[in-house]
């Protein structure tokens, strides 16, 4: 009846949240919170309710991905990354992002990273800092490369089925303690972000920081030529470009 579900599942049924699952569409996490709780997350959960027969009740600030290499390596540009295995998810968005930051997208189950990163079977993964510690994903790797490629999000949501079952009271309260819960985990994450990369540094981990606006042009070129953007409302990119 209630679960977290993050863009990448709600796109498989509704193509034109697919914006989301892009890499440097959202800037940071004021920027993910403003688009989700003004009038375009609206509109988008709208065609959710429609098409997925559920209520969105409060977007989650889950971390902001980063590239996390087995070895390190003069990582600048997407050129750098050419030929680096790099561990997504099995869709074909998570692959695609893989594939628009320079890299060979490989996909792996996240139960398998640990090992593949260990073995070799991967040349690297992406995640948000603070799965990285959770996962120790910093036992088996030497390099964090800061490309910020994905402000990450997942949804609180509900069945429409049990969310029209509610008197309007009920719904608030529910609706006031999901925003509640979202507000404490991104006051926290964010405040964990903030402090993770002393960590690594402390594990041994190279820490650094590329050519952010190279990365950025370039996986934009290639979202753009793709036919994941194909389902992007006309003018919403414009739109969320412009959410200040």
């Amino acid at each position: 009846e209630l679960s977290s579900i993050s863009a990448f599942d709600i796109a498989k049924l509704v193509p034109e949240f697919s914006i989301f699952t892009a890499g440097y569409i959202i800037r940071d996490p004021d920027h993910q919170q403003k688009v989700f709780n003004g009038p375009i997350g609206e509109e988008l959960y709208k065609l959710v309710s429609e098409k997925m027969d559920v209520t969105v009740l409060s977007p989650i600030y889950l971390g902001t991905r980063q590239v996390n290499l087995r070895e390190a390596r003069n990582v600048k540009t997407p050129a750098d990354l050419k030929g680096v295995k790099l561990r997504m998810p099995g869709s074909k968005e998570w692959l695609f992002l893989g594939e628009a930051l320079g890299a060979t997208a490989t996909p792996l189950a996240f139960g398998e990273v640990y090992l593949g990163l260990k073995t070799g079977t991967i040349d690297g993964q992406d995640n948000p800092l603070p799965t990285v510690r959770a996962a120790k994903f910093y036992e088996v790797t030497k390099q964090l490369v800061l490309t910020n490629h994905l402000v990450d999000g997942i949804f609180i949501s509900i069945s429409n089925k049990s969310w029209n079952a509610m008197t309007p009271a009920q719904r608030d309260k529910v609706k006031a303690a999901a925003r509640a819960a979202s507000a404490y985990n991104n006051e926290n994450r964010i405040k964990e972000e903030a402090q993770i990369v002393d960590f690594f540094k402390q594990q041994g981990l190279q820490v650094t920081t590329p050519d952010v606006d190279a990365f950025r042009k370039s996986v934009q070129a290639a979202y753009a030529q793709s036919d994941i953007a194909k389902a992007w409302p006309k003018g919403l990119l414009e739109r969320i470009n412009n959410t200040k």
